[in-house]
């Protein structure tokens, strides 16, 4: 058996920092101390909370650095486990049990909770790494892995609860784990009256939904038979982040930049038209709106609005909000008619599963 380390990247908040972005990263912090105690518990031999300030790296320029000050420059012969302080909240032990035994198995493989947008990997060989491209996130890793360093990837994307990730304080909210976000939960009451409306609207035989964006394969089976209500479902942009020309083989000309339905319909209409045009097709919304972002400003998050501005227009608190669309859209969800919830990938995933499940136990 190889000897297995495990590395959860924690980028803590910059001095500038707002205190959305704080709050988020003391609990993304305390979601990683906790990972990183479960993991020896799983059987890894080292566990590391790679902690500190943004410094401009990319995450295959970070992760690349952090394997040659651990190796003095040549990459270690056993197995790696990486994941960032707000991946896989919800795993169970016999989860983390199975990728540690990954990477801890023969040379060659991998595994990952999603190939396709991955949040944890373990890499069985951790010399596949020495070629590792500038990829700009995590999320390009596997697709990398195999077809440029011709490693065996498998993963675990059908167990749903591997998929949430704790992006944005209202993934916090959506978890039950709202404490961690102190006095920015409670000035937003107004997400907790959408969650509950939201939640009698999956409760309704005779209501229908709308969920826009990067929705996964296995919730929309989900869907089916999750909820009650009528589903209308707009998927856009799966794969949105793991898409990096350097992860990718062969030719990369000619792709495709990110695009939108609903954004096409708010370029011509305008954000303010958010609230109309949902309810012309269903009686609440869960939107993820970092696809209307990469379709308005490209696929980097360098170009997006500030974290503070997206984390702001989640909680429904555009008065903090400083770029004039996003807090345009922000004020069109705020006073529709219907819920709108607005958020990122695990809003329209396993944040979605979650509220449906304390819907039909009767809890909000």
């Amino acid at each position: 058996m190889r000897p297995v380390v495990v590395l959860i990247l924690h980028a803590a908040a910059p001095e500038d920092a707002g205190p959305l972005v704080r709050a988020l990263a003391e609990a993304r912090h305390s979601l990683a101390i906790r990972q990183r105690d479960a993991f020896l518990a799983a059987g890894a031999d080292v566990a590391e909370v790679v902690a500190g300030p943004p410094d401009g790296l990319s995450f295959g320029e970070r992760l690349a650095a952090e394997m040659r000050a651990r190796t003095g420059g040549a990459m270690a012969p056993g197995g790696l486990i990486v994941l960032g302080s707000g991946s896989i909240p919800l795993a169970r032990a016999a989860d983390l049990r199975r990728f540690v035994e990954v990477a801890a198995g023969p040379a060659g493989y991998a595994l990952a909770n999603n190939r396709y947008s991955a949040d944890v990997v373990a890499i069985s060989r951790a010399a596949d790494l020495a070629e590792l491209p500038p990829l700009p996130a995590d999320n390009a890793l596997p697709r990398w892995l195999e077809e440029r360093a011709g490693v065996a990837v498998t993963d675990l994307r059908s167990h749903w609860r591997l998929g949430v990730d704790v992006d944005t304080p209202l993934d916090l909210l959506l978890l039950g784990l709202g404490a961690p976000l102190g006095g920015p939960a409670t000035t937003a009451p107004l997400i907790g009256e959408r969650l509950a409306a939201l939640s009698d609207v999956l409760t309704n035989r005779r209501a229908e939904l709308l969920v826009a964006g990067r929705i996964s394969a296995t919730t929309l089976r989900w869907l089916e038979s999750g909820v009650v209500c009528r589903v209308r479902a707009l998927v856009e942009e799966r794969g949105l982040r793991a898409a990096s020309r350097l992860a990718q083989s062969g030719a990369t000309t000619g792709s495709r930049p990110p695009r939108s339905v609903l954004g096409e319909l708010l370029d011509r209409d305008g954000p303010e038209a958010l609230a109309r045009t949902v309810a012309a097709l269903a009686d609440a919304a869960v939107i993820d709106t970092r696809v209307l972002l990469a379709h308005r400003h490209g696929a980097s998050e360098q170009s997006w609005p500030a974290p503070e501005d997206r984390f702001a227009s989640d909680l429904l608190l555009p008065a903090t909000i400083a770029d004039p669309w996003m807090r345009a859209l922000t004020e069109s969800a705020i006073a529709s008619d219907i819920p709108i919830l607005l958020g990122g990938h695990t809003a329209v995933n396993g944040g979605l599963r979650l509220l449906a499940q304390r819907a039909r136990a009767g809890k909000r």
